[in-house]
């Protein structure tokens, strides 16, 4: 009877440590990777919202495109912040991750911007043009150029576009690739370079007053929470989405970011 008794109360603590820690998780805090600026500050307010609810998060910055999923897929984060779902997807079929997108959140309009000219028109012939070097975006700034006329490409060809799918090149336009974070510093070089949004902001860039060309509010790129894909069911993942998709995360891109970027998302019906 004493040995069944005792088995009992092992069994009962054991349940009762794993609820502990089940909400011990949840109070205790995810683990959420963002880049500089705008999905930093983002975030920053969702990590407001959830404290309200006694929940916390830990928020990680990385400096560059790639480490944040790296760092997702081996488990040093829960979820991230940073990117569009076309990356996403790049980086999954290239590298073997286990990376689904969890939620939507916000579009970063993806603009070319100059230091020595004032208006695209100005473009010279045979400029330097300088695009991001991931495979994603820099097939989302040649997109952007050719919506401009500025060049052509293969048919069909989409956000996997190339400098080898350009068919037509009327200016002669020497395209560069660099690194997404370092094309703010690259304006000092070259005639125009294409710059994410949030890169762009944290260079004291406004994309609606100073970028030269700017994508529309319709654009396909919206950013993402992206999480392993065996985590996508888990309880403190949905909360996190239900305070980023709140009203107070679009008051404040209204508020803060003035319309260079627009909510990828509709709030939820409470």
């Amino acid at each position: 009877m004493k040995r069944f008794v005792g088995r009992t109360g092992v069994v009962l603590f054991v349940l009762l440590l794993a609820a502990f820690l089940g909400h011990s998780a949840l109070a205790s805090g995810l683990r959420v990777g963002v880049t500089p600026g705008p999905h930093e500050e983002l975030m920053e307010v969702v990590q407001e919202i959830l404290a309200e609810q006694g929940v916390e998060i830990q928020i990680i910055t990385f400096s560059d495109y790639v480490t944040p999923n790296l760092a997702l897929d081996e488990g040093d984060i829960d979820v991230n912040s940073y990117q569009h779902e076309p990356f996403l997807v790049q980086m999954v079929e290239d590298r073997g991750l286990q990376l689904s997108t969890l939620a939507p959140t916000i579009i970063f309009p993806m603009g070319f911007y100059s230091t020595r000219i004032e208006s695209i028109e100005d473009l010279s012939d045979g400029a330097q043009i300088a695009i991001p070097n991931d495979p994603t975006n820099g097939g989302r700034a040649l997109l952007l150029l050719a919506s401009y006329d500025l060049i052509e490409l293969t048919e069909g060809v989409g956000h996997s576009a190339t400098v080898f799918d350009i068919t037509q090149n009327p200016k002669n336009l020497r395209i560069v690739e660099i690194d997404a974070a370092n094309l703010p510093r690259s304006l000092q070089d070259v005639e125009l370079a294409a710059i994410n949004t949030n890169y762009a902001m944290e260079a004291g860039l406004n994309p609606v007053a100073d970028a030269l060309i700017l994508e529309t509010a319709d654009s396909p790129w919206v950013n993402i929470l992206a999480v392993r894909t065996a985590d996508l069911e888990r309880e403190e993942l949905a909360v996190l989405v239900e305070a980023y998709h709140s009203q107070r995360i679009i008051d404040f891109v209204d508020e803060r970011f003035g319309g260079s970027l627009v909510p990828g998302f509709e709030v939820a019906a409470e």
